[in-house]
C-alpha cells in the first residue's frame, strides 16, 4: 500500500509533467488523464487535493517556485542594481516563456495573497538581490513594487506596448524594461 504523503507526491509529479507537456493549457488536463497518468482511482484527487483546480494550483506553485529558488547567487555583481536587474530578467522572462503556468500562478495569488503565494516568494528572492541596506522596510518595499510592475506589464502587455512602447514579444524589449524599472527603482538610492 503506497503512503498517502507518496501518492500526493505522485499525484503532484504526474500533473507537473502533464502541465508542462502542454504548455500550460491546464484546460486540456482532465482529472481522468492525471488519474490514469498516476494509476490510481478518479476519486483520490478530490480526496487529496479538493479539486483538479486546486491540485493544479499546488502544482503551479512548485515550477513557479523552481525559477524562484534558481536565481544565480553565486554569481558576483558589483552593485544592487545589476545584481536586482539580472534577477528580474530572469523572471520576467520565464513569465513569457511559459506565459500559461505565469497567468495561473499570478491571478491566483491576485485572488489570495499569503505569505506562502509565489507573487511573495518572488519578493523574498527579490530582497536578497538588496545585500548593500540592511532596512528590511526599504527592503521589502522595493521588491514588493518590482514584482507588481513586473506582473502588470504581464498581464497587460498589449497595454504596455500602447502605453509605453515596450513589445514583450521581443526578449531586448523585456530587458529594456526590467533595466528601466530597476534603475528608475533605485534612483538616488545607496543600492546602486
Amino acid at each position: 500500500m503506497v503512503e498517502k504523503n507518496s501518492l500526493k507526491e505522485t499525484i503532484i509529479q504526474v500533473t507537473t509533467e502533464l502541465i508542462e507537456e502542454n504548455d500550460g493549457k491546464v484546460d486540456r488536463i482532465t482529472a481522468r488523464v492525471i488519474a490514469t497518468r498516476a494509476n490510481i482511482g478518479l476519486g483520490l484527487i478530490n480526496y487529496h487535493f479538493g479539486s483538479k483546480e486546486k491540485l493544479i494550483a499546488i502544482c503551479v506553485q512548485r515550477i513557479i517556485g523552481e525559477v524562484i529558488s534558481n536565481f544565480d547567487t553565486t554569481k558576483v555583481y558589483l552593485t544592487d542594481k545589476e545584481r536586482l536587474t539580472a534577477w528580474a530578467t530572469h523572471v520576467f522572462n520565464f513569465l513569457f516563456e511559459h506565459s500559461a503556468i505565469a497567468k495561473i500562478s499570478i491571478l491566483s495569488d491576485l485572488q489570495n495573497y499569503t505569505l506562502k503565494s509565489n507573487s511573495a516568494f518572488t519578493q523574498y528572492g527579490f530582497r536578497n538581490a538588496l545585500t548593500s541596506t540592511s532596512d528590511e522596510r526599504d527592503k521589502a518595499f522595493l521588491s514588493f513594487v518590482l514584482t507588481a510592475a513586473m506582473q502588470v506589464a504581464f498581464l497587460g502587455c498589449e497595454t504596455v506596448k500602447d502605453l509605453l512602447g515596450y513589445d514583450f514579444e521581443k526578449v531586448s524589449d523585456r530587458e529594456a524594461y526590467i533595466k528601466k524599472l530597476v534603475s528608475t527603482m533605485l534612483v538616488n538610492t545607496e543600492r546602486e
